[in-house]
């Protein structure tokens, strides 16, 4: 059984490249393979680094939640858990912290930019530390395969490097995980900065498609999505280089109706055109997402009850590491 593990941090409004990107991948592959054992997680304490305000994280994981089951996540094919609800994510963490050495974490490129952009406020020690907790995460759960973008790869790699020298010091242990990189979900990108990926970091909404949009809101935002000035007969094309907005729209769209990017720019000749089928095509795809959204939000004990599915799950698992753990290393029993 290959035990594969994904998870998303509780901070900014879930988004349409997360559902094309990456959600609507997990919900495809949820029983079509029995060799494959799927874990979710919400991963609300790394949230923490930059959260200061009381209520914003919970409040944020429970929206997180209800979209993840709106999108089509199930508890009985999947592990779907909350990080905090398994105190063995920070117990592990610790280990992992004094496992790590303090030039490891230092070279970490995630903190150097991001302790660069708070220069001058208040930067949380977490920041520094976050790439243990996440191996913690990975660890935990003897996750052989970790999907990720180039941009997490270095965090799977320091998290080999910390089982492998767990592993050195205090015997066979902890499982090598492998960073994985899946055929890529739709390329969704900001519909005002077509060069940058949809993100909850981007100064404007403008671009941005928040999974709770009402249809009359998304349709405004694909009417003014950015293009270009061209007007000639293969104006609409799929040309990433030449044509970032143009190509876009016709992922998007391609995602959206199960088809492709070359085959749908084929039926179109105006980009007014096309961007009011691709908006269409997006109201219509969350038509069904918003409402089992709208369901769940109503009903925090269904919500609950979810959340409990998995999060049992996730604490055997988790139990059973650490113990495994604490016993290699041969700390005192309770």
């Amino acid at each position: 059984m290959i035990r594969v593990l994904s998870c998303t941090q509780p901070t900014g409004n879930a988004h349409l490249g997360n559902y094309l990107g990456a959600w609507r991948n997990w919900v495809k592959g949820q029983g079509q393979d029995t060799e494959r054992d799927n874990f979710f997680g919400i991963v609300d304490l790394h949230a923490l680094t930059v959260t200061e305000s009381p209520g914003v994280v919970g409040a944020a994981t429970v929206d997180l939640a209800a979209w993840y089951f709106a999108v089509g996540l199930d508890p009985e094919l999947s592990t779907v858990f909350v990080q905090s609800h398994v105190p063995e994510h920070s117990q592990l963490a610790w280990l992992m912290e004094c496992t790590l050495s303090y030039g490891e974490l230092s070279r970490m490129t995630q903190f150097k930019d991001k302790s660069a952009k708070r220069e001058g406020h208040f930067i949380s020690a977490g920041l520094f530390t976050y790439p243990a907790l996440m191996a913690a995460d990975i660890l935990l759960y003897d996750a052989n395969e970790v999907p990720v973008g180039d941009d997490q790869r270095q965090h799977v790699e320091i998290t080999r490097d910390a089982a492998i020298r767990f592993n050195h010091r205090f015997g066979d242990t902890l499982v090598l995980p492998e960073a994985v990189f899946p055929p890529a979900g739709a390329r969704v990108m900001d519909l005002q900065d077509p060069t940058s990926k949809m993100s909850k970091s981007s100064s404007s909404d403008a671009g941005i498609v928040n999974l709770a949009d009402p249809p009359e809101a998304i349709m405004k935002k694909f009417k003014r999505a950015v293009t270009d000035s061209d007007t000639g007969p293969d104006a609409v094309r799929y040309d990433v280089a030449a044509k970032p907005g143009v190509s876009s729209l016709l992922d998007i769209l391609a995602a959206a109706t199960d088809s492709t990017a070359e085959r749908v720019a084929g039926e179109y000749t105006r980009y007014g055109d096309l961007k009011t089928a691709t908006g269409e095509a997006i109201v219509a795809l969350l038509e069904p997402v918003q409402q089992r959204y709208r369901e769940l939000i109503d009903d925090r004990g269904e919500l609950a009850r979810l959340l409990a599915v998995g999060g049992a799950k996730a604490r055997q698992v988790a139990g059973t590491t650490l113990r495994r753990a604490y016993d290699a290393i041969g700390l005192l029993p309770a």
